[in-house]
């Protein structure tokens, strides 16, 4: 059995008494099975409920809600017993015989609609059969509230259901609504971030979600990420017990739960916090440190180590200048504490941006202090200028050799670099090479060949002995990397014959569960893009709008009303988002991106 209708179950609560015999018509009741019989694969069902659907004027003082169930049942996940619009504090529960009682702490509003949803909360005591879910419409007034609204809340990156959201509704159309009240009607997201509010009232609202950790029913945006509707919105739907959008599915059953519509699509996300000061910070090494900050974009005036001359001191921001590495450019040994003061532009207690002065003791390891570095102890790579040499066969073409310093070099003679090609038949020639230092990290460099790579042929990188220094003194050993374009004959390739592009376009190629980019391109005009060497597989194409072209996803800004970066991944003309990549094929799409974004 798929789902449990409405129908049934308001008929249920009309004949309680014979309400175990319908069940066992449609789908044979439950009980415990002799010893040595079939095993129990039926969930549990209802018999009777208290209110009965649909019932008005219920009383408000010290509800008690109760489902009784034709089998001994346990509330595996009470989070899950879900009351709309919720109270200050959540419900609890008890078991009596065969009935789950769902009581409350505070009192109900008076002329209201209520609903209760129990999805994925129940299930039978013996097997752990888990109950569909069921939701229990009644009022406190004259009156049961009829519209609904459905739809979906998926990652903004991603675009993969949440599961879990809270979405909700709220009459105050303030932003301030959502940090201060609690909604006028919410509900938990199914496994594909799927939700139907029903029963609410026929009005205008504002339309947000959240990931409630602390299940307050409101957002703490330090912590929690959101999603909204940029208009206001009126719900059209009317409650009819025969809609698959209000019925309850077993989540494996893809192609119901595919099937049912939606109206609404909520991106979350998780916002920039906006509350500006030093959070953390660790000394990692004999003269390095790092220190981060709450919010992005930190705006340091000033900075400085007590003893240190500036010249001698190294800093770097990461992407979003939210963390700041400190190096000390000097091999000779350091203060067991580090005294660092940094003058940036910090939040008061009133929230405002004011210059301020941070002084931080950054004490040495506990493994470098004297004492831990006995002869026995020290390792190779204390006293070596440490990197990682890189390159994989399959992005060398376009990412070329990618060398990595452990700490910033002061001597950096990349002519010394020999790079080379063996051709089939083991011919060497001697290559030429540009060297592309990384803007956002000063001990990353790419080695890129300036010599188109071949099939078959073989190119090596050799990095000589003793030819890089870095700030602790120290040489490097000499090391090579030999690479050679993929020759296995079963693999594929993509080509995306891009027209229609606009604006600055990051394109990602990722794996069948969006969990892995195996190629980027950055984009700001109507090209071919390929995607070499691809197993057999299938695979998803990511479009994200780079509106300010930085390079980077965007997120979103509730107060100010700003949803992140634009994110779409393309769609076959079957509808289907996975592109099927048999091996030994060369595929070309044509995509039309202005079009896709419309």
């Amino acid at each position: 059995m798929k789902h449990i209708t409405s129908g049934i179950l308001h008929a249920l609560a009309v004949l309680t008494v014979i309400g175990s015999v319908i069940f066992s018509h449609s789908c044979a009741n439950t009980t415990t099975p002799p010893t040595g019989g079939p095993k129990d694969t039926i969930p549990p069902l209802i018999v009777d409920l208290y209110p009965e659907i649909g019932q008005t004027n219920v009383p408000t003082t010290k509800p008690k809600l109760e489902l009784k169930f034709n089998e001994y049942v346990v509330v595996k996940d009470p989070k899950s017993l879900f009351l709309s619009p919720p109270l200050e504090k959540s419900a609890q529960f008890k078991i009596k015989g065969k009935s789950v009682i769902v009581y409350f702490e505070n009192d109900l509003d008076s002329n209201k609609t209520y609903t209760l949803d129990v999805t994925n909360a129940i299930a039978d005591n013996n097997e752990g059969n888990m109950f569909p879910g069921y939701t229990l419409v009644f009022s406190t007034g004259d009156v049961i509230d009829s519209m609904m609204v459905t739809g979906v809340v998926q990652d903004c990156n991603s675009l993969q259901p949440i599961k879990g959201a809270t979405v909700m509704l709220y009459k105050d159309h303030a932003d301030s609504a959502l940090f201060l009240k609690r909604p006028d009607a919410a509900v938990k997201t199914d496994e594909w971030g799927f939700f139907c509010l029903r029963n609410i009232q026929d009005t205008i609202y504002r339309v947000y979600a959240i990931v409630d950790e602390n299940n307050n029913n409101k957002y703490e945006a330090e912590n929690e990420k959101v999603a909204f509707i940029d208009t206001l919105f009126r719900p059209t739907g009317r409650v009819v017990d025969s809609l698959p959008e209000l019925m309850k599915y077993d989540m494996n059953d893809t192609v119901s739960c595919m099937a049912r519509k939606t109206e609404l699509t909520l991106n979350i996300f998780r916002e920039k916090p906006t509350k500006q000061m030093i959070v953390n910070k660790e000394r990692i090494g004999e003269r390095t440190a790092y220190i981060t900050f709450m919010a992005p974009y930190a705006q340091i005036d000033s900075i400085w180590i007590k003893g240190v001359p500036k010249e001698k001191l190294i800093t770097q921001f990461n992407l979003v200048q939210d963390s700041l590495e400190i190096w000390v450019n000097d091999p000779k040994p350091q203060p067991d504490t580090l005294f660092l003061n940094v003058k940036y532009m910090k939040t008061d207690t009133l929230g405002m941006l004011n210059s301020f002065t941070e002084e931080i003791k950054l004490a040495k390891p506990k493994s470098l202090l004297v004492g831990k570095t006995a002869k026995k102890d020290i390792k190779k790579e204390d006293t070596t200028c440490v990197f990682t040499l890189e390159a994989k066969p399959e992005l060398v073409e376009q990412y070329g050799f990618v060398m990595e310093f452990k700490y910033p070099v002061v001597e950096s003679p990349f002519d010394t670099l020999i790079y080379k090609s063996i051709n089939p038949r083991q011919q060497e020639s001697i290559g030429k090479f540009t060297v592309i230092r990384d803007s956002l990290n000063l001990r990353k460099y790419t080695i890129m060949p300036k010599d188109k790579f071949q099939a078959g042929w073989e190119y090596i990188l050799k990095i000589p002995h003793r030819v890089f220094k870095d700030i602790n003194g120290f040489y490097n050993d000499s090391t090579e990397v030999k690479v050679s374009l993929p020759k296995d004959d079963k693999l594929s390739s993509i080509s995306l014959v891009l027209t229609g592009v606009k604006t600055k376009y990051i394109v990602d190629l990722l794996t069948e569960k969006r969990d892995k980019v195996i190629r980027s391109y950055i984009i700001d005009k109507d090209q071919t893009l390929l995607f070499p060497y691809l197993k057999a597989g299938k695979y998803s194409i990511r479009f994200t709008e780079d509106v300010n072209g930085n390079g980077l996803v965007d997120t979103g800004n509730l107060l100010e009303h700003k949803q992140p970066e634009k994110v779409l991944f393309y769609k076959l003309e079957d509808g289907k988002y996975l592109i099927d990549i048999p091996e030994m094929t060369e595929l070309e799409q044509n995509i039309d991106v202005e079009e896709m974004f419309k």
